[in-house]
């Protein structure tokens, strides 16, 4: 335990009180050689907001002062919401933001909690540890002797202050970006100056780029990453595999969508009587990316590759993720296997990991491989080299799929939006995409890996990063028991639930007018799933164990465990290894959680605003969609190609209560009632493509 840590624990201990300086030094038995460093931690642990040191000079836990640390999500409104991990959000209203700007780290003082009658708790905002803008993306707007850059995340309220001397060359409606370089402070906004000029807003590709930049996402390599790959070579040599395990001589292939291009992971199978045997050979990118290397470095401030509609914003440079890690078809490749012994009921009866070399024989897609197991004349007769292993592979992921549902793995069945580009980037056709048989063979496959793996290094106590997915809240908890009370679905009561008792809930209402509704808001009262250095299982997939081992090429922490386990395969760890990979691992979960967060947010904000903008032509058409989420202000539609429209209160013929308990609109005068699943006809009424904001209005 390092110093750090003592002090932590100590401070957290139940008969702690608040102590100064003087007081801890002798308490903690800090000679007088080291009371410098004492004093610098203690400010470091106050800075980081990781302890709290009062008005008399008294030092503390946050929590322990009623104070809660956390990241601040704004609405362009001006007020905004404190998230702290495991808990609920902290309503904090726009007079207590006190100069807190979207996504900076926080301390909050919470002045009221969360009661009977369903209002959230609220709270001040005391301390800002950290800011998390220090650039912004915007449009430059020229002024008198000064000018503003309008921010493209609307979280950000306040328009940039750019005084004449921080404007450069920057030209009236270019894209910008500005380096901050005064905070909100009482009344006084923003301030800042021009650090680079990415173009005009209507240049092909622009509205992307200014997504990723705007979430510190960038194509581009630092140089002395790229100055480090003339030592990764291009092609294999026998001297690269020796003493591995060669499975060059199994019938091994990869399956993945028909455009990617990082191929981490490849299978194969075979036969044995009632037994399966499954290989699962996953790119050995810690052969290349060594530990505090460029590369290393890089690939954990990226944390994982970033899928933004039209373009890949790499964790790994190309040389690595399309080249000499990603498992192409007829090339030999280093591999981390797992090889395991399935029985029919879906038991792994024993399995190994060991560093392989493999040469696939087939490069196949998602599509192909579900049209032939579907029965495709054609193709069968193509892949027949490889239709008896398909077979087996399709045997074999039914099994464990059914194991895993008999088990209570929760299964939401949401539809994915392909969205479809023309060659200026511009939406022509969204699609929605449901995965099919060959989808499914690879989930189970990796799902048992991941599963195995995990099972076996929580066993032997060794540091290491899991995935985990925690039960939900005791508050959401409570929540959705009231919901399922009031739209009349008689199920016990879930205090302490297990995974089955939610998939059972699900199963009943499949195929149910209420089915889409009990899924939402099912899936809002279960929490998010993160990394964390401690097994706490998986909630979700119902499984005691479980980590990320199968995609190295696009995820730090396979990565990471990867290294670990390749080390553990040599000999035990020494204590010294052991207590650097403790702390190393904890910092790497956090900062991939937190990477993860960015990436999907970039994502999602990318595909809304191509959805918007594909919309945008279609102001004026009628279409049928679904009720899909319920608020106070009105309800959200889903049409058929997964595109989300509001339908506002304003634009309704009545009077309208949101009854919360419910999830539903209730008419003052009609008396007429909108649930989530309800169908309903619309109109696209209007589209602000900057606002990702798309509008409908009833036509019943």
């Amino acid at each position: 335990m390092t110093r750090e840590e003592k002090i932590l624990a100590f401070m957290g201990e139940s008969t702690y009180t608040p102590l100064n300086f003087d007081e801890l030094r002798v308490v903690l038995c800090v000679p007088d050689s080291d009371v410098d460093k004492l004093r610098k931690l203690l400010d470091d642990l106050t800075l980081r907001g990781e302890i709290i040191q009062t008005k008399r000079n008294r030092f503390a836990l946050p929590g322990r002062l009623g104070f809660i640390k956390g990241i601040f999500r704004a609405n362009e409104r001006g007020y905004g919401f404190v998230c702290i991990e495991s808990q609920e959000d902290i309503f904090i209203p726009a007079s207590l933001v006190n100069g807190a700007m979207h996504r900076d780290t926080v301390l909050v003082r919470v002045q009221s909690k969360s009661g009977a009658d369903g209002k959230k708790q609220e709270g001040e905002i005391v301390r800002i540890i950290e800011r998390g803008n220090v650039t912004v993306i915007g449009r430059f707007e020229q002024g008198r002797g000064c000018g503003y850059v309008v921010p493209e995340d609307k979280h950000l309220a306040e328009d940039i202050y750019i005084p004449a001397s921080g404007i450069g060359n920057a030209k009236n409606g270019q894209m910008v970006e500005v380096r901050i370089t005064h905070y909100p402070k009482g009344r006084r906004g923003p301030a800042g100056e021009v650090t680079e000029i990415l173009g005009y807003e209507d240049e092909p590709g622009m509205d992307v780029l200014c997504i990723l930049r705007q979430y510190g996402l960038s194509e581009e390599f630092p140089k002395k990453v790229i100055s480090s790959l003339s030592a990764i070579p291009d092609y294999l040599t026998e001297a690269d595999w020796a003493g591995r395990d060669d499975f060059r001589n199994e019938t091994i292939i990869t399956i993945d969508g028909a455009d990617a291009k990082d191929l981490d992971d490849a299978i194969h199978i075979r036969k044995n009587g009632d037994t399966f045997t499954l290989g699962v050979h996953i790119a050995d990118v810690s052969h290349y990316v060594t530990e505090n290397s460029p590369l290393d470095q890089e690939a954990f401030r990226r944390g994982t590759s970033v899928y933004p509609v039209d373009r890949v914003v790499p964790m790994l440079p190309k040389k690595l993720s399309n080249g000499i890690c990603s498992l192409n078809p007829s090339v030999e490749r280093l591999t981390l296997s797992v090889i395991m012994d399935v029985d029919q009921s879906g038991i792994v009866l024993s399995h190994r990991i060991c560093e392989g070399v493999i040469k696939t024989v087939e490069r196949m897609t998602y599509e192909d491989v579900t049209k032939i197991l579907e029965g495709d004349i054609s193709l069968k007769k193509q892949y027949k080299h490889i239709l008896p292993q398909l077979r087996d592979m399709a045997a074999l992921a039914k099994i464990l799929r059914k194991k895993r549902m008999a088990e209570g793995s929760i299964d939401f069945d949401f539809p994915e939006a392909k969205i479809v580009l023309d060659q200026n980037g511009d939406p022509a056709e969204i699609i929605k995409y449901r995965p099919g048989l060959a989808n499914h063979i690879i989930e189970e496959f990796m799902l048992l890996c991941n599963q195995t793996v995990a099972a076996q290094f929580s066993s032997m106590h060794t540091p290491f990063v899991y995935r985990v997915h925690e039960k939900p809240s005791t508050d959401k908890l409570n929540t959705f028991n009231e919901f399922l009370k009031t739209v009349g679905l008689r199920t016990k009561s879930l205090i302490n639930p297990t995974p089955k008792d939610f998939a059972r809930l699900l199963e009943k209402v499949k195929g149910t007018a209420q089915e889409t509704l009990v899924s939402q808001v099912m899936l809002r009262s279960l929490m998010k799933a993160r990394y964390s250095p401690d097994n706490l299982g998986h909630f979700g997939l119902a499984f005691s164990d479980y980590c990320h081992f199968t995609s190295p090429i696009r995820r730090y922490p396979d990565l990471l465990i990867h290294r670990i386990i390749k080390e553990c395969l040599v000999a035990p760890l020494s204590s010294k290894r052991e207590r650097y990979l403790t702390n190393f691992v904890n910092k790497a979960a956090i900062a991939s959680s937190d990477a993860e967060i960015n990436a999907q947010e970039a994502e999602r904000e990318a595909e809304d605003m191509k959805k918007a903008a594909y919309m945008y032509a279609k102001i004026g058409c009628d279409y049928t969609g679904t009720i899909t989420s319920i608020t106070s202000f009105g309800f959200f539609v889903e049409l058929e190609n997964t595109v989300e429209g509001l339908v506002r209160l304003s634009d309704l013929d009545d009077y309208y209560t949101f009854a919360e308990r419910d999830m539903s609109l209730i008419g003052e005068h009609s008396g007429k009632r909108y649930q989530i699943g309800d169908k309903v006809n619309i109109t696209v009424a209007r589209v602000s493509v900057p606002e990702r904001q798309i509008d409908f209005v009833l036509n019943d």
